[in-house]
């Protein structure tokens, strides 16, 4: 694998318009991202903390440059290691806890870390570090920090996908810097709002909408270290939550669940949501139910959140588009109907070279999804991997499942793909259903709603619960593989 050090990779990849965004009052002029979280929690103990833990990593021989991996659960130690890193000019390169040996040890040759710290003893390391320093030379410890610039790299992150070589997703500080404040600005939040984040901290779900967008509005934060729905709602009630982050599996399972009455989510205004199963029907029920503003949105770990509405858009436009531009991203659709992004919230690229340049094309970012413009307004409407090619007839795994949602009976499906003899693939689909929801009902249904026979499923698979990944999204490559040890 042809790999970037941290502080070469920026040669690798360049934003078109980076003169523009550095201007005076362009996106890119921003500080860093401790200078921009700071002035919320100066004084304070966890600021405190923040030093000393930052004081002990320099100790310990991190340097602007270096890389800084741990495993952790959301655990308030995570936010820590985040802030002290980016005093010091780390890159913070946090590593999903439920990461396998295998999985664990092929990110940490990618990083290549000056520190780890591994889930069983990070809490006592970072505890170690807030108290004291390890015995080294008086001049060592007192060192000043060095300047760190909002060019800089301030984490890796890993894309949760399933399979291939891992990819360790880079962004500066002035990029992540821009979406938080960007973000702030079009989720309307203030001092007042209180946000529960299930997404692991490791994912740029639970970094920017449980650490950095919490950190500028000034709002609570509470992390959850595993979804519970139960759990999760006896949190809503306490905390008074107001805003939540997440793919639909997370609010399904809240309004599913034996204890959920409106009343205890009273508080929750405004919900994000993202991912497989964001359909129209879902944020219908959803506003209904959690008595909130429910609407789609739209990013992922190498372009968060580009598109979302905000609350002065037009209702459908919550419900059935994942909303317009924020901040300064622009969208292009190829003539394959691919979703190309660039803007100053895209990373900077990925560690591995080659996956950078396979994945960028004269300063766009190639997403792999496929995608409807109109008037601005973004629908995805599936991943290029996600076309299930039947008989010579290419059938979007996202229209499939967007019509079995309007089926009274079915609560989540996702649609893929399986080998077949004859006619090369044909549809399965996996469905949570609330009754009796075969593949004659199935058939049925498609019938009713006048859709093309092909693109019918020839398959049904009722699940108790479709898998999911660690963020919460639905683990395809598990249902592909079940898929096809099932013919």
């Amino acid at each position: 694998m042809e790999t970037a050090s941290a502080l070469s990779l920026r040669a690798t990849y360049r934003h078109p318009r980076a003169s523009e965004y550095r201007s005076q009052g362009g996106a890119w002029d921003v500080p860093t991202l401790d200078q921009l979280l700071g002035s919320q929690d100066t004084g304070s103990a966890f600021s405190a903390q923040v030093a000393a833990v930052a004081s002990g990593l320099r100790a310990r021989g991190v340097r602007r440059g270096s890389v800084v991996a741990w495993q952790s659960p959301n655990w308030p130690e995570a936010a820590v290691l985040y802030r002290a890193c980016w005093q010091v000019g780390a890159v913070a390169a946090p590593i999903h806890h439920n990461a396998g040996e295998a999985d664990l040890q092929r990110m940490l040759q990618v990083l290549d870390p000056a520190v780890f710290l591994d889930v069983d003893s990070l809490r006592a390391r970072v505890k170690s570090m807030s108290t004291s320093p390890p015995d080294t030379p008086s001049t060592t410890r007192a060192a000043p920090f060095p300047t760190v610039r909002p060019a800089d790299l301030a984490v890796a992150l890993f894309t949760a996908g399933t399979s291939g070589e891992p990819k360790a997703v880079l962004h500066t500080h002035r990029g992540l810097a821009h979406k938080t404040t960007t973000m702030v600005t079009a989720h309307g939040l203030t001092s007042a709002d209180v946000v529960l984040m299930p997404a692991p901290l490791a994912h740029i779900s639970g970094l920017l909408n449980g650490l950095l967008v919490p950190g500028l509005a000034g709002m609570r934060s509470i992390l959850m270290e595993r979804w519970d729905p139960e759990e999760a709602l006896a949190t809503i009630e306490r905390e008074r939550v107001t805003f939540m982050v997440g793919p639909p599996t997370f609010f399904i399972g809240l309004m599913n669940s034996s204890g959920f009455t409106p009343e205890r989510v009273a508080s929750l205004r405004l919900v994000s949501s993202g991912g497989t199963g964001v359909t129209s029907d879902f944020v219908a029920e959803a506003s209904e139910r959690l008595v909130a503003h429910v609407k789609r949105s739209y990013g992922s770990t190498e372009a968060p959140t580009i598109a979302t509405s905000t609350g002065i858009d037009p209702e459908h436009r919550a419900r059935d588009s994942d909303g317009r531009v924020v901040g300064q991203a622009e969208l292009w659709i190829a003539s394959d109907g691919e979703l190309l992004v660039r803007g100053p919230e895209l990373f900077a690229g990925y560690i591995d070279a080659d996956q950078t340049r396979a994945a960028t094309t004269r300063g766009w970012f190639r997403t792999g999804d496929l995608a409807n413009l109109d008037n601005g307004w973004l629908t995805i409407t599936g991943r290029i991997k996600d076309v299930i090619i039947r008989g010579g007839e290419n059938i979007s795994a996202g229209e499939v499942e967007e019509i079995l949602a309007r089926h009274p009976s079915v609560r989540e499906a996702v649609a893929v793909g399986y080998p077949d003899d004859r006619m090369g693939e044909r549809v399965c689909v996996f469905v949570v259903a609330s009754d009796n929801f075969d593949l004659q009902a199935c058939i049925q249904h498609f019938t009713n709603e006048g859709i093309a026979r092909f693109k019918t499923p020839e398959r049904v698979v009722v699940l108790g619960a479709l898998p999911v990944l660690g963020a919460g999204k639905v683990d395809r490559s598990a249902l592909r593989d079940l898929a096809r040890a099932s013919i």
